[in-house]
Formats: C-alpha cells, sequence, structure tokens
C-alpha cells in the first residue's frame, strides 16, 4: 500500500480491521545533509561524530554520521506523514530498535514496513496491538535502522 488517498483523492485512515499480516507500506523519502545532522546532533547528542566533519574522521564512524536517534526520529516523520495512514495516529506501546549501519550526509532515506501481527484486545474492545517491521533504508537499498514497534490500533467506530 503507498499514499494516503485513494483513487479519487480521499484520505485514506486505516483501521485494525482494514489491515492485514503482510501488509507493506513505503514512505516518501527524506534527503539528509550535513547540515542537518550537526544541526540535530549539537541539539539532541553532542558527541564530535555528530557535530564536527573532520573530529569524525578519527571516530569510530570514520566520518560524520547521524545520531541514531536523528535516523529515528527521521523515520517516525516518514511513518507519520507518508508511510502508515492509522487512524487515530502511530502509537506505539514498546519495541526493538537497531542501527546495523551509519547514515550519512547525502543519504536519501525511506521507509518500507510490513504487519507482522495483528492481535484484537480482549479487553480493550475498541483496539487492538499491531506488531511491525520497519526498515529505514538509503538510496542504495541499505538498511541503516531497523525498528520493530507494536503499535495501538483503533478499531473502526461503531
Amino acid at each position: 500500500m503507498a499514499g494516503f488517498t485513494d483513487a479519487e483523492g480521499v484520505k485514506r485512515q486505516l483501521y485494525l480491521e482494514d489491515l492485514a499480516v503482510g501488509d507493506r507500506f513505503t514512505s516518501a523519502e527524506h534527503a539528509l545533509d550535513a547540515q542537518q545532522i550537526i544541526d540535530f546532533g549539537t541539539q539532541f547528542d553532542p558527541q564530535p561524530f555528530h557535530i564536527d566533519a573532520e573530529a569524525a574522521k578519527a571516530t569510530f564512524f570514520q566520518g560524520l554520521a547521524a545520531s541514531g536517534w536523528h535516523t529515528a526520529s527521521i523515520t517516525m516523520k516518514l511513518l507519520v506523514t507518508s508511510c502508515v495512514p492509522l487512524a487515530d495516529g502511530i502509537i506505539g506501546s514498546g519495541g526493538e530498535i537497531q542501527w546495523p549501519k551509519p547514515t550519512r550526509p547525502g543519504d536519501l532515506l525511506r521507509v518500507e514496513a510490513e504487519v507482522l501481527e495483528i492481535v484484537p484486545s480482549r479487553s480493550q474492545p475498541t483496539r487492538g496491538m499491531v506488531s511491525m517491521r520497519c526498515e529505514t533504508r538509503n538510496q542504495h537499498g541499505d538498511v541503516l535502522q531497523r525498528f520493530s514497534p507494536k503499535l495501538v490500533v483503533s478499531r473502526r467506530p461503531a
């Protein structure tokens, strides 16, 4: 599934009943440059490999790399604005995150998401839990982040 609108241009909103195991979603793209990496790092993760391109050359990353939290923030933006159009928003209740490769200046990020499991709630009949696999990839198809969230998803109102 791609996009947020149907053939008539009507905005789609998905409820628990609209999802099936195996459903796939792909986001729009986000172009990342060095200034974005430095700005985020300066404000939220001020380590040399995130804020100083020259100093970063002598670090583990051997060059400027985005904070994993920056990659996670961009992932969330892409999920919300162009990937998984859940009716009441993307509400997390836990998950796991990995960064197998660094995110670099010049990367063009996109998110590919897949529904892995759907469990209607027994105690809360208005919602259920959806487990997903979300991979943030660059323009080369490299996986830069793996995110496996458990989401609270509303059922369609009666």
